[in-house]
């Protein structure tokens, strides 16, 4: 009894010296300044891991060696928003207010928070959380490349009906090869844009993913869709990622970034379904990325575009095509040979296919090397398209799940794709 007493006596003591120590020498301070000390407390002490955030992201930037974007959302409204980055292993921390929107679509208001960091040391281990002046996430890692060597994942058409064989692709692609530096996923990322739960399934997929490693993403022809499927501009995507303006017109649709090497174009290939609100795509997008691969200074020019360079015969409808060249192909082949790009990745088929080098639309090992990347979802075409006479090789069929690895160094490119359960089906390298 004589101990619980003293145990009591000593927790009485402790409460009472806390209030003397927030309230008698501040009672000639205003509220604000005595709250703000012990939400200063609470900080110090990291009583702060049940933040309103949720679909953590980072996004990437022009040069993620220096700089990230992160986003998140929360359920309610929050003008207080920030995120909060260290280096790892340090106390010191630097806070970035974030500016927040609102979004609603497909009848879901989405609070969305974008922060902006910048002035990063390449090469260097990092450590972020996102929330507001009270209540802010766990820590998560961000990593900055440096300019040497690296990997990438890139992810194929990820659209579905049921997300389950994306999430467990994206997921057993990052526990195999965890050091990777970011993930391109090649446009059509869902079946339908404006479908608010598939965009959270999307999102759900990559938990443990896009957290730890920027996201690079492509416009798809999907992404333009309404629930009733026909064409509207692609207000979801624009609003969930934040991606750098290769053109200020076109915010978000087109853009480009270096990492290590290799400088990295992405292409908006969605002129046809965007006519109606961007009559001048084609034109404006074709000046841009001009000055864009010429303006580089990087060893490596890789092009990410959704749609693809070449025309493929049916193999399996009543209605016939010849093979050939696409519309998409035809625009901006003669663009890509003129500044010499090392090589294009497509998407929008749903079959892995290797072209090979090809210049002037015919075979050329001068030429860029062009791969057709596959399909990471559900939506799946087997038997589809007859084999075109550019194809080197060919995923064997009926086709499912794959993804390719990217690693870049001074000396190469190597592509490496792999199936959904991590066996390497084909690999091919670019030298200069």
């Amino acid at each position: 009894m004589k101990r619980r007493k003293y145990v009591l006596t000593a927790v009485m003591f402790l409460i009472a010296a806390l209030v003397i120590c927030f309230t008698l020498p501040q009672l000639a301070e205003p509220r604000f300044q005595v709250e703000n000390k012990i939400r200063s407390l609470l900080h110090r002490y990291d009583l702060t891991s049940r933040a309103d955030a949720y679909e953590i992201r980072q996004i990437m930037t022009q040069d993620p060696s220096t700089s990230r974007t992160l986003m998140w959302q929360s359920q309610d409204e929050d003008n207080r928003a920030l995120a909060e980055i260290r280096k790892k292993g340090e106390k010191a921390s630097q806070v970035v207010p974030a500016t927040s929107s609102v979004f609603t679509d497909n009848g879901v208001t989405r609070h969305l928070h974008t922060a902006m960091v910048t002035g990063l040391t390449p090469g260097t281990s990092y450590e972020y959380r996102v929330g507001n002046d009270r209540k802010r996430s766990p820590w998560m890692p961000l990593e900055t490349p440096a300019q040497g060597s690296f990997s990438a994942l890139i992810f194929p058409d990820s659209q579905s009906a049921d997300y389950s064989g994306w999430k467990a692709l994206a997921q057993k692609a990052f526990k195999d090869h965890p050091d990777v530096s970011f993930f391109v996923n090649m446009g059509d990322l869902v079946d339908n844009g404006e479908h608010a739960y598939q965009w959270d399934a999307w999102f759900d997929a990559l938990q443990g993913v896009i957290e730890r490693i920027p996201v690079a993403p492509l416009l798809g022809n999907h992404e333009t869709y309404t629930l009733d499927w026909k064409v509207r501009r692609p207000l979801a995507y624009l609003q969930l990622f934040q991606l750098p303006a290769g053109d200020a017109r076109y915010a978000g649709e087109f853009y480009s970034f270096d990492v290590g090497e290799v400088h990295f174009t992405v292409l908006n290939t969605q002129d046809s379904e965007l006519k109606a609100w961007e009559p001048n795509l084609l034109k404006d997008e074709a000046e841009w990325l001009r000055r864009d691969l010429a303006g580089t200074k990087k060893k490596w020019k890789v092009v990410l575009m959704h749609r693809d360079v070449l025309q493929y015969g049916f193999a399996s409808r009543p209605t016939p095509r010849e093979e050939g060249f696409s519309d998409t192909g035809r625009f901006f082949m003669p663009i890509f040979d003129e500044a010499q790009v090392d090589a294009v990745l497509t998407a929008h088929l749903h079959t892995f296919r290797d072209r090979g080098h090809i210049k002037g639309f015919r075979r050329d090992e001068t030429g860029p090397l062009y791969l057709l990347t596959g399909v990471a979802g559900d939506v799946q075409y087997p038997g589809l398209w007859k084999q075109h006479a550019l194809d080197k090789m060919v995923a064997p069929q009926p086709e499912d799940r794959n993804y390719l690895l990217l690693r870049a160094s001074n000396e190469a490119l190597e592509f490496i794709c792999y199936d959904k359960n991590g066996r390497k089906m084909h690999a091919v390298t670019v030298t200069k």
